[in-house]
């Protein structure tokens, strides 16, 4: 658990510097920080998503996985879990600054869905090898700056889910190296690709992607890559 605790503290001081740099920022400053990030999540996911195996099962995968997650109303129950979380910090005004349920559910799924995060865990659950998770670490702290900038302490709260998360990939990790093939992990990540992707479109305000909602995807990629390949 050592590369997600080192993960999670990243994540609570890059956050917390981005809420305290952004709150200096002008409003056109903010607006263009969000920009930013929108375009540079749009790039991280087209880059996971040119990773596929086979994109028909990463688009079989999003469907089921859709069809799920509004079954399930992943994205309701996390904006509620965020808006919860605001309410708590709502008397001391800095932490419930910016948009906060916002940055809480990008953060955290930009945080969560890339190979990164599987693979690292995995590392660190079999071999006590947090390396990739402290590389890890390094980027998000940075990233987590920037998006608090943008929407504020939601993004330091973020660290939950990545805790949740990461903690929860590394102490299955045993079972999941005996199962992820190198193909299934591919169709995993560009998965996780199209996600981001719709998360970018929905901080560019072009549409409102319900990006949480995709969030089974991740798991019936690898199954549905394994289908296909014993076909």
């Amino acid at each position: 658990m050592t590369g997600t605790l080192v993960n999670t503290g990243a994540v609570i001081v890059g956050g917390t510097l981005g809420s305290l740099l952004g709150a200096r920022f002008p409003r056109n400053i903010q607006r263009t920080v969000m920009q930013v990030i929108g375009i540079f999540t749009l790039a991280m996911g087209v880059r996971m998503f040119l990773e596929a195996g086979s994109v028909l099962v990463v688009l079989g995968a999003l469907i089921a996985g859709g069809i799920t997650g509004e079954l399930l109303a992943l994205e309701s129950r996390l904006e509620s879990l965020g808006e919860r979380l605001k309410k708590r910090c709502g008397r001391v005004p800095f932490l419930a600054r910016g948009d906060f349920t916002r940055g809480f559910v990008t953060a955290g799924l930009v945080f969560c869905v890339g190979p990164m995060t599987v693979v690292g865990s995995m590392q660190d659950g079999l071999r006590g090898d947090p390396s990739l998770l402290v590389v890890k670490s390094v980027l998000d702290l940075f990233a987590g700056m920037a998006f608090a900038a943008g929407m504020g302490m939601g993004v330091t709260f973020a660290a939950i889910i990545v805790l949740l998360v990461q903690g929860g990939l590394t102490l299955g990790a045993a079972t999941l190296a005996g199962v992820l093939s190198g193909s299934m992990t591919a169709d995993m990540t560009a998965t996780g690709g199209v996600i981001l992707l719709g998360l970018g479109l929905s901080l560019l305000d072009i549409s409102k992607v319900r990006a949480a909602n995709m969030l089974p995807g991740l798991l019936f990629a690898p199954a549905l890559s394994a289908l296909a390949a014993a076909l």
